[in-house]
């Protein structure tokens, strides 16, 4: 048996600018942390009894013959992509609902990778499992997702990613003192709206509007460089990164109809009057979770006013996707 775990991801500025459409001509980056809320993935080999050879538990359970049987996406593209032979038994758990705008998708698929390698014996680096997802999501299944999410949940931690015209990435952990990196945590809220949606629909309207929203994405990543500078610096109000939160999310709402909607515009409306400073729908948009920076003596404002709401409180985590479970009992 082997369990991994793999950190989701909260994205504080510069999405959009992540999608290979936009920065394999423009570059971009963005800034996000992973947070103490994963995706577990056991594997383990299944031995040939049964007159099924993979059995797979997420939403629902698939007990199938054939790879290409495999109605999961991530997992039929992992399993094609690792020329995965032996049956395997796949169970997923999460602490938090799928597609909800914290990186769920690519979190599973990092994870799933890393437990199959696990189980041939094999290490994966940060690296290796961020590249590998990349290629899974956007090439073998095609999705039109960002490149942030998979180098987040592989890499772990509070960290700006580059993205360059030529397709390369880096991660550059950010350097913040203590303080202020407590003060950023406990001005942070984390709501769930009720709204779990495919951001692949979401984010084909925006990809298909990019290169029309050129001033509004320039802006989007130049504010990762204003919160970067702003976190740098040792003195200073936590204030200004609510403000930052606030402008990013107007420009954000201009990059397609689909990223918000009459009731989220209220929910953001209501968290304002009851004290907020900024915030953000995380993802790609319509829907999934709500992203708060709230001074903590306004916070209970909030959570009343917003009461009909799930509260997630989070904290930041530094690990990447790890395994928190090594017995194999069979090379697979």
């Amino acid at each position: 048996m082997i369990i991994s775990r793999t950190p989701f991801r909260v994205s504080f500025f510069g999405g959009g600018t992540d999608y290979p459409d936009w920065y394999l001509e423009h570059g971009g980056q963005v800034l996000s942390t992973t947070i103490d809320k994963y995706c577990y993935i056991a594997c383990r080999p299944l031995p040939p009894f049964f007159d099924y050879r993979y059995r797979v538990v997420y939403s629902r359970i698939e007990t199938v013959k054939t790879i290409d049987q495999i109605r999961h996406p991530a997992v039929k593209a992992v399993l094609r992509h690792l020329n995965c032979r032996r049956g395997l038994s796949i169970n997923y758990d999460g602490d938090l609902p799928a597609r909800s705008g914290l990186g769920t998708s690519s979190s599973f698929t990092v994870g799933l990778l890393n437990a199959l390698y696990a189980l041939r014996g094999q290490y994966s680096d940060a690296d290796r499992l961020a590249r590998e997802a990349l290629h899974v999501e956007q090439v073998l299944i095609g999705e039109p997702v960002g490149s942030q999410d998979q180098i987040a949940a592989a890499y772990g931690g509070f960290n700006r990613i580059r993205f360059h015209p030529g397709g390369a990435f880096q991660v550059e952990p950010v350097i913040i003192s203590t303080a202020k990196r407590e003060a950023l945590s406990e001005h942070l809220m984390l709501f769930f709206t009720g709204i779990s949606r495919y951001s692949a629909n979401v984010a084909r309207s925006k990809i298909a509007r990019l290169h029309q929203r050129t001033a509004q994405l320039q802006r989007i990543s130049a504010i990762v460089e204003e919160a970067l500078r702003f976190l740098s610096s040792s003195e200073g109000s936590i204030l200004p990164f609510g403000e930052l939160l606030d402008e990013a999310w107007q420009h954000k709402r201009t990059l397609s109809d689909q990223v918000t909607n009459p009731a989220i515009d209220d929910l953001y409306r209501e968290a304002h009057a009851a004290g907020a400073i900024g915030g953000k729908l995380l993802g790609a948009g319509g829907g999934g979770f709500f992203l708060l920076f709230v001074p903590p003596d306004r916070q209970a404002a909030v959570r009343q006013r917003l009461q009909r709401l799930t509260h997630v409180p989070l904290r930041f985590d530094n690990s990447g996707s790890k395994i928190v479970l090594y017995q194999p009992n069979d090379p697979g």
